[in-house]
């Protein structure tokens, strides 16, 4: 009876190992969440309006802001627009809008107060997002 309490165990054991690895092979082959997940440890961006622009040119202004991409960060890692309010996943490097309007924006860290927009295919873009005065 005791070896067959044994062999019952392993062979639970054995499948659910089997299991497990069968679902991260198919979330990495179809681009689930193995892959969106954030690398790094997860941190909060400081609280406070950030103000979003694009370069100009130098016979005119040296920045033309983008106000629909401007946001305001609060509390518990939420964030407010213009076009309502959601969420975000931020590590030291990236700051990636889960839920809301701006879902699926992502935003490279350059410094403690600059975000720079990091397109669908990878490369930086030309918006940077500054935080222009702490909330209160």
């Amino acid at each position: 009876m005791a070896a067959d309490m044994i062999f019952s165990r392993s062979m639970k054991n054995h499948a659910i190992h089997i299991i497990c690895a069968l679902a991260a092979s198919l979330a990495l082959v179809s681009g689930g969440p193995a892959l969106a997940q954030p690398a790094g440890k997860l941190e909060t961006l400081p609280l406070g309006q950030y103000r979003c622009s694009v370069p100009g040119s130098a016979a005119g202004q040296a920045w033309l802001p983008v106000e629909a991409m401007d946001f305001v960060i609060g509390n518990a890692s939420s964030y407010t627009s213009t076009d309502g309010s959601g969420t975000y996943l931020a590590t030291a490097k990236m700051v990636t809008f889960t839920r809301g309007p701006m879902k699926g924006v992502r935003l490279e860290r350059r410094t403690k107060s600059i975000l720079q927009k990091r397109e669908a295919d990878g490369e930086l873009g030309r918006l940077r997002c500054v935080r222009s005065r702490s909330a209160g």
